[in-house]
C-alpha cells in the first residue's frame, strides 16, 4: 500500500480548531438547536404520560408485598423514592436552580 506524502496527512487537531474558530466566530452556528429538539422532547413527555401509571401500580405492589412481608420495607420504601426521583426530577432541578438563583 502506497503512503501518502507527509504533506498531505489529514491532521484531526486541524479540524477540531477549525470547528472551535467557527464557533467563536459565528456564535449563532454553535448555539443552534438540533433538529430532533422536539421530537425528543414530545417522546419524553409521551414516555411519562405512558409509565406514569405504570409507576403508580409499582408503588401499590411494592407496598402490599412490604405490608404482607414479601419485601422488606427498606427495599419499599426504596422503590417508592426512586420512583419520585425519576418523575420529579424536572421539579426537583427547578427547585434546586432557584435555590441558588440560576
Amino acid at each position: 500500500m502506497a503512503q501518502r506524502p507527509s504533506a498531505m496527512k489529514f491532521h484531526p487537531n486541524i479540524a477540531l480548531v477549525t470547528m472551535a474558530g467557527l464557533g467563536l466566530f459565528m456564535p449563532g452556528l454553535a448555539l443552534a438547536a438540533g433538529p430532533f429538539t422536539s421530537g425528543t422532547t414530545t417522546l419524553a413527555q409521551d414516555i411519562l404520560t405512558i409509565l406514569t401509571p405504570v409507576a403508580v401500580i409499582a408503588v401499590m405492589v411494592a407496598g402490599v408485598l412490604a405490608w404482607f412481608g414479601r419485601i422488606s420495607w427498606v427495599l419499599a420504601i426504596s422503590v417508592m423514592a426512586g420512583i419520585v426521583l425519576v418523575f420529579g426530577s424536572q421539579q426537583i432541578v427547578s427547585w434546586i436552580r432557584g435555590l441558588f438563583g440560576v
